[in-house]
């Protein structure tokens, strides 16, 4: 944490020597780095393709020689897939179902996981998913799938079931399928995508204003405002405890939202 609070005060300070320049929403904009035909690559992609890379080859490490007694790394990688198994797979799906679409929610969990982790990273300090090509195409992953399930498990009523409840009056399903349309198909990929985008820019943002108020206190008015700037690196220290504890989390309620709309597809009134 103290090389993530030096390098984001560094940061701020190259940018901001005589005044305060708070956090803005062009850093998630960043300037092509090199391009690749069409394919315009910036810091945020090369920490997207880094994260990527980081995945495959722990879990490569982690499972390529396993062992019935296993040593620390591979006993780390196996409690993480046993947590995805267990606690999102197996208790909302079942075992059966939980093993059918594990693979997807394993996925979604650590890309989710490691793309937001770099948020605190030092030098990276971005999150990968705080751009919207990630978050939604994770939220198309979980669209698709949950639909798929859904016409598996019921090819002639998923959709008439979706949309219309059983039960209620007829009359009713002139509001009510309208209504169920736009929060099945429409709404959940939508929250899905904005719910985990938003986290990670307002995280960053957060951040970023934190460290940069140090700086400015501390380098630029001096004298009693450096009582101010050890206030914001608190706060800083506090923030940046609390962001790893989002990506986290944010990553357990994208996988587990994903699970539920899957077992919602896959239920037996369907």
């Amino acid at each position: 944490m103290f090389t993530q609070a030096a390098t984001l005060i560094a940061t701020a300070a190259e940018k901001a020597p005589e005044e305060f320049h708070g956090p803005s929403i062009s850093e998630f904009f960043p300037e092509t780095i090199f391009q690749i035909g069409f394919l315009e690559v910036n810091r945020i992609h090369l920490i997207q393709f880094l994260s990527t890379i980081v995945i495959v080859l722990i879990f490569w490490l982690g499972t390529r020689r396993m062992t019935v007694v296993p040593g620390r790394f591979q006993s780390v990688v196996e409690m993480g897939l046993d947590f995805v198994r267990v606690n999102i797979a197996e208790d909302l799906l079942g075992k059966k179902d939980g093993r059918r679409f594990l693979p997807i929610l394993t996925t979604i969990f650590f890309m989710v996981l490691f793309m937001n982790i770099t948020g605190v990273i030092p030098g990276l300090n971005i999150a990968g998913t705080s751009i919207v090509a990630v978050p939604l195409l994770l939220a198309l992953v979980a669209y698709v799938t949950f639909i798929y399930a859904g016409l598996k498990a019921s090819p002639g009523n998923f959709f008439r079931n979706s949309l219309m409840p059983p039960g209620l009056p007829w009359f009713l399903y002139i509001l009510i399928i309208p209504l169920e349309f736009l929060s099945t198909f429409i709404i959940r990929p939508v929250t899905l995508t904005l719910r985990l985008l938003m986290n990670m820019i307002v995280g960053h943002l957060m951040l970023v204003l934190f460290f940069a108020a140090t700086q400015f206190f501390l380098f630029t008015l001096g004298g009693w405002f450096s009582a101010l700037a050890a206030g914001t690196l608190a706060f800083g220290f506090a923030f940046t405890l609390f962001e790893i504890f989002v990506a986290f989390l944010q990553a357990y309620v994208f996988a587990i939202l994903t699970a539920v709309y899957i077992q919602l597809a896959v239920a037996e009134e369907h």
